[in-house]
């Protein structure tokens, strides 16, 4: 009735759609980077929509299979196989005793979805498992530690086959240009024309120094007239501008408060795709209306809640 954690790769963590209600105490909310990706597995499932999975960061990961179940996989392709047989991405998977599970490395994307029918048994930590390293918080052993080998996932065993598959309209291509809609920061007016021509007219590369935390950009420097603010409550999607004018993309694993200059916040399902891009890849950005937003994030619940 479990997983054995035969090889637990680059980064792989539990996560949940998060934990909520906390940051006013300077606690994050984690959960998952890639909320699109997220939903739809726990949705291929019938699962519950917080339902927690593993996310797989690179890939490496290799699981032994204790007792028949259904999982799921979205999200990056990162060359999953079955005892050995390539398996795609965005479907549901019967998997029985004696199977292994493996990831291999990115194909496409950056971070894939592993879902079980039921989830996995662990105890939560302020009402969430999402796993927050920074903050020693979730995750298997609610210490805030990724997945380590010899380590037991344990689920409900469900024998019963699902058969679902993600339409085709649903799967992102991760290798596409990305261009990202931005809402506008009230600090928006800090920036000149000029310097929101440059941010808006520009590619900015994805850099090494990326991780659950944020994404620093590299590309076309901008300059508030700010320089620099008190220190506030910062979103999941905001975009700082620090002195060197290069933008960064807070992220799932922020800290809860912040000190730099917003030019624009990306929506949530937007920084997902983000958090997709490897290092060397590139995206643009574009003004976004709030509303906007609001639709594009209301047909998304609608498909994955009903």
């Amino acid at each position: 009735m479990s997983f054995d954690v035969v090889n637990p790769g680059m980064l792989t963590l539990l996560q949940d759609a998060g934990r909520i209600g906390y940051q006013h105490l300077g606690i994050t909310a984690g959960g998952p980077m890639d909320e699109h990706a997220f939903y739809w597995a726990n949705r291929l499932l019938g699962n519950p929509p917080n339902t927690n999975q593993l996310e797989i960061t690179f890939g490496q990961l290799q699981l032994k299979v204790n007792a028949a179940t259904c999982i799921a996989i979205t999200g990056a392709d990162l060359s999953a196989r079955i005892n050995d047989k390539p398996v795609k991405s965005w479907c549901t998977f019967a998997v029985k005793k004696g199977d292994t599970l493996e990831f291999g490395t990115p194909k496409q994307g950056l971070r894939a979805y592993l879902a079980v029918k039921g989830g996995f048994e662990c105890e939560e930590k302020l009402g969430s498992v999402a796993t927050v390293k920074r903050e020693k918080i979730g995750g298997l052993k609610g210490n805030g530690e990724p997945l380590k080998q010899g380590e037991v996932l344990r689920f409900t065993p469900h024998v019963q086959p699902i058969d679902q598959r993600a339409p085709k309209w649903t799967i992102p291509n991760y290798d596409a240009p990305l261009e990202l809609g931005v809402m506008p920061a009230y600090q928006n007016a800090s920036f000149s024309h000029d310097a929101q021509m440059t941010f808006f007219t520009s590619a900015y590369e994805v850099s090494q120094n990326i991780d659950r935390m944020g994404y620093r950009l590299s590309g076309a420097p901008i300059k508030s007239s700010l320089g620099g603010i008190i220190s506030e409550g910062i979103a999941f999607g905001a975009i700082q501008i620090p002195n060197d004018g290069q933008p960064i993309v807070l992220m799932k694993d922020r800290q809860t408060i912040g000190g730099y200059p917003k030019i624009g916040c990306l929506s949530s399902l937007g920084a997902g795709q983000l958090s997709q891009r490897r290092p060397g890849q590139t995206v643009s950005f574009s003004p976004m209306d709030v509303a906007d937003a609001e639709v594009e994030r209301r047909l998304f619940n609608r498909v994955i809640f009903g």
